[in-house]
């Protein structure tokens, strides 16, 4: 039977809202994720949030009926609570109906197995969350194995990036390393890297993508190091015919991904 908790001094809520920070996120393995859509998502891979926040107004939803009832049977906590305090927890002042505290998880490169997808993204450095959710989408979007995200990204459990992933964090596996660790793993089996550059004629629909294929897209500012250009298979440029000198990183990823996926259908 789910509690009910109004005040806003529940150490609860403060504990919740804290995890809107990085800091208190990394303490306590824990992040927050939000809307109906996101946890049915998570819901429909097998993950279940071991918080779960709703408004009284969406309780007879049978969605949120489904996902309280699902998160108690698997030992979790639902909470009635107020429109007020979701907007609390959510940092928004129109709060979703649902608010869920989730474990974090991500994987290893030991773990993917490379055979099991033709497209995989690799980004770099990625600074914004927008972006880094945009790009799991599209990974989910185009059946891509997984995300690898190189160096120093943004927080793929931030609540900025959980909401920009529409719930693709939860069906698209995400692994964090390091450009050597990753240069090993991926030189010990089949695939061909593919970097996205402006400094190269070569138009990205000229090769062939076999699968498979690793795309690289670099950091939005700064692209990718002259090191790990270098390192690629391939560099691919896409055409800019007006005035602007390049792309958003997470629209190039998905045109590339696109063209690869379209290439790998035959």
């Amino acid at each position: 039977m789910p509690r009910e908790i109004t005040a806003y001094s529940n150490p609860l809520v403060k504990s919740v809202r804290d995890l809107r920070d990085k800091r208190h996120r990394r303490e306590q393995r824990r992040f927050l994720a939000e809307g109906l859509r996101i946890l049915t998502e998570a819901r429909e891979s097998g993950r279940l949030p071991t918080l779960l926040f709703f408004a009284a107004a969406s309780a007879a939803h049978p969605l949120v009926r489904t996902l309280v009832d699902e998160v108690e049977a698997a030992g979790g906590d639902a909470i009635e609570t107020t429109p007020d305090i979701l907007s609390k927890l959510s940092g928004k002042d129109n709060p979703q109906a649902v608010v869920g505290v989730f474990e974090e998880f991500e994987t290893t490169l030991d773990a993917l197995d490379r055979e099991a997808a033709g497209i995989w993204l690799v980004a770099e450095r990625l600074r914004d969350p927008g972006n880094l959710g945009t790009i799991l989408r599209t990974g989910d979007a185009v059946g891509a194995g997984g995300l690898i995200l190189i160096g120093d990204c943004v927080d793929p459990f931030s609540v900025e990036a959980v909401r920009a992933s529409m719930g693709a964090l939860f069906t698209v596996p995400v692994v964090r390393c390091a450009w050597g660790d990753f240069l090993v793993w991926l030189r010990q089996g089949p695939g061909q890297l593919v970097g996205l550059s402006l400094d190269t004629d070569h138009d990205y629909r000229a090769p062939h993508y076999a699968a498979p294929t690793f795309l690289l897209t670099g950091n939005e500012a700064q692209g990718m190091p002259a090191g790990y250009a270098a390192a690629c298979d391939t560099l691919v440029k896409l055409p800019m015919l007006g005035k602007a000198d390049s792309l958003n990183a997470a629209v190039a990823t998905a045109v590339m991904a696109y063209e690869v996926l379209a290439q790998q259908r035959g």
